[in-house]
C-alpha cells in the first residue's frame, strides 16, 4: 500500500512553496491535481505519472489517487494555497476514511501558504486582528447561507477575506455582498484586491467598500475588506492591533 501526500503548493510561484511540500512532490511516484495547478509546478514533475483533471472532477481525481496508492504508489495530491483551505484535503480524507480499514492508504496533509496569506503580504498588514474567510462560490454551499455568514462577519467588525469572489457566470453575488457590508461598515472602509498572487501578472488594487466592485475582479482574485480600524498609508493596507509606540 502506498501513501497519499495531500500537498498545498502555495499561491503558485515555486519560491513560495514550503520545503516539505516540494520534497513531497519530488519524492512522489504520481502527481494528481487540477490541470491549472499541475502546470504551475511542471518543472518539478519531470517524467512522473500525472493525473490531471479539469474543474468539477474532484471526486474522480481523488479516486484515481486512491487507486494509485492501493497499487503501491506514493501520490502527491496537490492543491493551490493550502490543501485544507478550500482545497482537496477534506474530500480525500473523507473518501479514505470511508474505506474498510484494511483498504485505507496512509495519508499526510502538508500545509501550504494560502491565498489569504499571500494576498495580505502583498497588501501590507490587513490581517493583524481577527478576520473571517468566506467563499462566494455557491456551487457547494447555499447562497442564503453564504449571505448570512457575510452578515455575521460584518456585524462582528471582522476583517473579511473573500475567496472565489466573481466568475463570468457569477457576477451578482459580490454586489449583494457589497450591499450587505454597506449596512454595517463605512463606505470608505479600505478594500484590497489581489489578483494572481505569487504568479505571473500579479496585480494589487486598493479601493473602498463603496467603489471596489467597479474594479477588475475574477476567480484568481482575493478580496480583503478592512474592519473599522483598517487604514491605508503609502499604498499599504494596515489593520492595527493596538500597540502603543
Amino acid at each position: 500500500m502506498g501513501k497519499i501526500m495531500i500537498v498545498g503548493i502555495g499561491p503558485g510561484n515555486i519560491s513560495d512553496m514550503t520545503p516539505k511540500a516540494r520534497l513531497a512532490i519530488e519524492t512522489a511516484d504520481v502527481i494528481a491535481g487540477y490541470n491549472v495547478y499541475i502546470n504551475l509546478i511542471a518543472e518539478l514533475i519531470g517524467d512522473k505519472k500525472v493525473i490531471g483533471t479539469s474543474m468539477m472532477q474532484e471526486v474522480k481525481r481523488c479516486q484515481m489517487a486512491i487507486d494509485e496508492a492501493a497499487a503501491g504508489k506514493n501520490v502527491a495530491l496537490i492543491s493551490s494555497g493550502d490543501a485544507g483551505i478550500y482545497g482537496m484535503a477534506g474530500l480525500i480524507i473523507d473518501m479514505i476514511l470511508n474505506l474498510p480499514e484494511s483498504e485505507r492508504p496512509q495519508f499526510e496533509v502538508i500545509a501550504g501558504i494560502s491565498a489569504v496569506n499571500a494576498a495580505a503580504a502583498i497588501l501590507g498588514a490587513p490581517l493583524m486582528h481577527d478576520f473571517a474567510v468566506i467563499s462566494l462560490s455557491d456551487l457547494l454551499t447555499d447562497w442564503e447561507v453564504i449571505k448570512k455568514r457575510v452578515e455575521c462577519a460584518a456585524t462582528g467588525d471582522f476583517v473579511i477575506a473573500l475567496y472565489n469572489p466573481k466568475s463570468k457566470k457569477r457576477v451578482q453575488n459580490i454586489l449583494e455582498v457589497q450591499e450587505i457590508l454597506l449596512k454595517y461598515k463605512d463606505k470608505n472602509t479600505p478594500v484590497g484586491i489581489v489578483t494572481n498572487a505569487g504568479r505571473l501578472n500579479e496585480q494589487k488594487i486598493i479601493s473602498t467598500l463603496e467603489n471596489f466592485t467597479s474594479e477588475e475582479i475574477n476567480m484568481f482574485s482575493l478580496v480583503l475588506i478592512g474592519n473599522s480600524q483598517t487604514y491605508v498609508k503609502a499604498g499599504f493596507m494596515i489593520t492595527p492591533r493596538g500597540y502603543d509606540f
